[in-house]
């Protein structure tokens, strides 16, 4: 028997909808509520590497995401002028035979998953969320924006970064943490020798490519800024075009003049971090994904160890008729993998910023992956 019967997932970002998905497979009854009446992922692109693709195929997206975006192999380092430093490469992950990398326009997995969380029967609810959580011994009273009350078995809460589940139960945690810098992220049109993940390390700038289809990909550059500081929105295109300088390269180079073109969609926010100490749950609220573990870009792994812990929980409620005992696997299994992605991502970042070995670089993200690569 399962630990729990009814639940309350607060969140439907990827990792909620993940844990929406997986929970109500498991025989459990789901809602979901979402602020954002339109549940509308904004953004470019996102890179999925081979452990996110080996959960998507947990939820059974997999093959819609190949459909919809591009699979691809290897990951290319290069100076900013070009000469190839490191080729790192991206095997299927431990148990799995997806790609070992690849790409997606940002919204059109949102799509894929909220579609699936519709079909899966968890009942959702838009532009709704909670304004009181009342904990109790063996139940949870919500009371939800329209005035309604519910009680379930469990809160999942998948808030986000700024999440106020975790300001509200979790008061001690400090707020995310700027790191230095920001990333820029823009779609552009895929030029034919782009058939794989590239990057280009500059003096505290990397820019890197990766397809999202067979015509376009998507550009992310990372800035160092010492300090969080507003760019105002209507300088973006030729702030970003002026990054793009600092490559002299000829693809970057041909690209430049598609900054200006709205279709680049271009996206700017500063970076910054966070990393919970667990347990992640009071009594019966537990929380997931960014809330918890907020990490930044550097190894593309923020949105799947959140479709992860999505997935683990929902399992660990489903095998377990003890929900504490629930709550100790999971924290088991998710712990050391969530930490690595943080730590090692800020560590990159770190080395980026003060203009470190670009090997010791090479060589982070590559053990990285290999231990991503496992089971979860």
């Amino acid at each position: 028997m399962a630990a729990v019967k009814k639940v309350l997932v607060i969140g439907g970002g990827f990792s909620g909808m993940s844990a929406a998905i997986k929970m109500r497979r498991n025989g459990i009854e789901v809602d979901l509520v979402e602020i954002d009446p339109e549940w509308c992922e904004l953004g470019a692109g996102i890179t999925i590497n081979g452990a996110s693709m080996r959960a998507l195929e947990t939820l059974g997206l997999y093959d819609l995401v190949v459909q919809q975006g591009c699979v691809t192999d290897g990951v290319g380092i290069h100076m900013a002028h070009g000469p190839l430093i490191a080729e790192l490469p991206t095997p299927s992950p431990v148990g799995s035979s997806v790609g070992g990398s690849g790409g997606i326009f940002r919204p059109t997995l949102a799509r894929i998953m909220s579609d699936a969380t519709i079909a899966a029967g968890v009942n959702v609810r838009l532009g709704c969320t909670y304004t009181k959580i009342d904990l109790a011994e063996d139940s949870v009273s919500v009371t939800f924006t329209d005035e309604t009350t519910q009680t379930y078995d469990l809160v999942v809460g998948a808030d986000g970064v700024h999440s106020s589940i975790r300001k509200e139960f979790f008061p001690e945690v400090p707020a995310p943490e700027y790191i230095g810098q920001g990333v820029w992220r823009a779609i552009m049109p895929r030029p034919a020798e782009i058939n794989r993940v590239t990057m280009w390390m500059g003096n505290h700038l990397k820019l890197g490519v990766n397809p999202v289809s067979d015509t376009h990909m998507y550009m992310f550059i990372t800035e160092d800024r010492p300090t969080k500081e507003h760019i105002d929105k209507d300088t973006w295109p030729q702030v970003f075009a002026d990054l793009m300088k600092n490559f002299p390269n000829p693809i970057v180079e041909a690209l430049i003049p598609h900054a200006f073109e709205e279709s680049a969609n271009i996206d700017y926010r500063p970076l910054a971090n966070l990393l919970v100490k667990a347990p992640w749950n009071k009594g019966r609220l537990v929380m997931i994904g960014d809330t918890v573990a907020a990490t930044t870009p550097h190894l593309a792994s923020g949105a799947g160890i959140g479709i992860e812990s999505g997935i683990v929980l929902a399992d660990e409620l489903a095998n377990n008729d003890d929900l504490n005992v629930a709550f100790d696997r999971f924290h088991e299994r998710r712990w050391e993998r969530c930490r690595i992605v943080v730590e090692n991502s800020a560590r990159l970042c770190n080395i980026e910023i003060n203009g470190g070995d670009k090997i010791e670089h090479s060589t982070i993200m590559k053990e990285s992956l290999i231990a991503l690569s496992q089971p979860i």
